[in-house]
Parts: structure tokens; C-alpha cells; sequence
């Protein structure tokens, strides 16, 4: 799957849709919804058929506040789901921070690794330097869910962020793992006030200029709340208009809970820019 999986990433003419798919209980947005395995196949099915490229397969919440679980429960919740497509004309990635979760889904099939943690779990850059095809994306996060919104702080968000990337890079690949397998992920919204959340959105060239593509993940979040008022559930066109904005800005992945609202979009924004050129 490594071929494929890169040039889908690094090849592609326009943006790709990541479709959420929480096996969780208690997930910001969708929490139990879809926790059980035939729930969660279902809904990704509709994600597919609504346009997805990419499933993003989590099986432990990391909204704000939220506490981690087992592993063993991690796995039974994510290893179902990872093998029902694994061999799909569809890329899979596992959003997860453990080690051992990552092992075995990279033995399930999956094409990516989604680690909010930026594999600085101990043996998480390990597990990924054995596989030798594992995509990897790495995200921004100043402190942990369980208190990561209590009172984040930054001298110069754009700029922190930016060295942050290009430590870990440097650690990544240090290992063995080749740069054109990393994606990173500013973090929106982990470990961030709505002011930095703003910054990174409407600055995100900046982060570009690191050379690895990036993901861009707004949908639903409070940050869009906070500007509309609207509740979780009510958040589409405030997450569709934060999903075409990280676009235009430079990001190569989006990922998203409403995929065909999102891929319209983008539609336009791509019949657009190619009118354009």
C-alpha cells in the first residue's frame, strides 16, 4: 500500500477529504454514535460513498478534558474497523498515540498513523521506523487533553509551532523514517485559545514552507463556536468555510465529519482556482 499511499498524498492534483470515524463513546462531536463496530463500518461506508479520501480511525477521544483508555480496549474498538478496509480502494489511518495500537494496525493493514502526540510516546518512533510504508502525521499539542485548554500560552504561536515541526522532523527522520512519509497538523484547538487557533489558520503558508504537506482538522471544533455561537451539531457551514480557508492557505488535507458538504465546496473553490490559472 506504501505506493499507493504516497502518491495519493504527495501526487494529488487537488486537496483530500479525511472522513472522521470515532469509535468512541465520548467524542466531542459524535461520541457514541458510532462506538460499535457495525455503527462504525456503516458510517464509513457513508463517508466513502459521500467522497472521502482518506478514513481517520479513532477509538479514544482526545477532546478537552477527555482521559485515555486501554490499550486493550483502544484496539478492540480500532482493529475491526482498520481490517473491514484495509484492503479498499480507500487510504486508512489510525488516530492514535500508543505504540502498541499502532503496531498492531500497521499489522491490520492501516496506510497512515495520526498521532496528536508527534510520536514522542516511548516506543512510538520505533513501531514506525519498522514498518517501512506507514504514512505519519505529526501534530502540534502544548500539554495533554486531559488539561491542554486549561491556560495555553505562547510567546509567538506561528513561530513555536513551526520549531516544534522542525524538531521532530529532524527526530523522525533521524531514525530512518523518510520525509516523504511525514504530514504534519498545527493542532487546532489542542492547547490553543481561539486568538492562536486564528493565527496558524490565516498563516499556515508559513508552515508550508517545512516542505511536508499538510493537515488542516477544524470540523465542529469550539473555536467555530466561538465566533457563531452554535452548538457542536450545528457547525457544518462554519466547518466547511474553516475547511476552504486551510485550503487556500495551503493545506493539503482536511479532515472533516461532514465529507459531501466539504467536497462540494472544494468543487467550487478547485473549478475556481483552475479557471484561474
Amino acid at each position: 500500500m506504501t505506493q499507493r499511499s504516497l502518491h495519493s498524498i504527495h501526487k494529488a492534483k487537488q486537496p483530500l477529504i479525511m472522513g472522521v470515524v470515532n469509535v468512541t463513546p465520548d467524542s466531542f462531536s459524535d461520541g457514541g454514535l458510532f462506538f460499535s463496530t457495525e455503527n462504525a463500518i456503516e458510517h464509513a461506508k457513508k463517508l466513502i460513498n459521500e467522497g472521502a479520501d482518506i478514513l481517520d480511525i479513532g477509538g479514544e477521544s482526545t477532546r478537552p478534558g477527555s482521559l485515555p483508555v486501554g490499550v486493550d480496549e483502544e484496539l478492540r474498538r480500532v482493529i475491526p474497523i482498520i481490517e473491514a478496509f484495509a484492503d479498499k480502494e480507500i487510504l486508512v489511518s489510525v488516530d492514535t498515540s500508543k505504540p502498541e495500537v499502532m503496531r498492531q494496525a500497521i499489522i491490520a493493514g492501516v496506510d497512515m498513523i495520526n498521532d496528536i502526540n508527534a510520536l514522542r510516546s516511548s516506543g512510538a518512533l520505533e513501531v514506525v521506523a519498522k514498518s517501512h510504508r506507514v504514512l505519519v502525521c505529526l501534530m502540534h499539542m502544548q500539554g495533554r487533553p486531559a488539561n491542554m485548554q486549561d491556560n495555553p500560552q505562547y510567546q509567538n504561536i506561528l513561530q513555536e509551532v513551526y520549531d516544534f515541526f522542525e524538531e521532530r522532523i529532524q527526530v523522525v527522520t533521524a531514525i530512518g523514517v523518510s520525509r516523504e512519509r511525514l504530514i504534519i497538523d498545527p493542532g487546532f484547538g489542542f492547547g490553543k485559545t481561539l486568538q492562536h487557533n486564528l493565527i496558524l489558520l490565516n498563516n499556515l503558508r508559513h508552515l508550508a514552507q517545512l516542505q511536508v504537506p499538510l493537515l488542516a482538522g477544524l470540523s465542529r471544533k469550539s473555536m467555530l463556536g466561538a465566533v457563531t455561537g452554535n452548538s457542536v451539531d450545528q457547525r457544518i457551514h462554519e466547518s466547511v468555510a474553516a475547511a476552504i480557508i486551510a485550503v487556500i492557505n495551503g493545506a493539503r488535507i482536511v479532515r472533516v465529519h461532514d465529507v459531501k458538504a466539504t467536497k462540494d465546496a472544494l468543487a467550487v473553490l478547485n473549478t475556481v482556482q483552475e479557471c484561474g490559472r
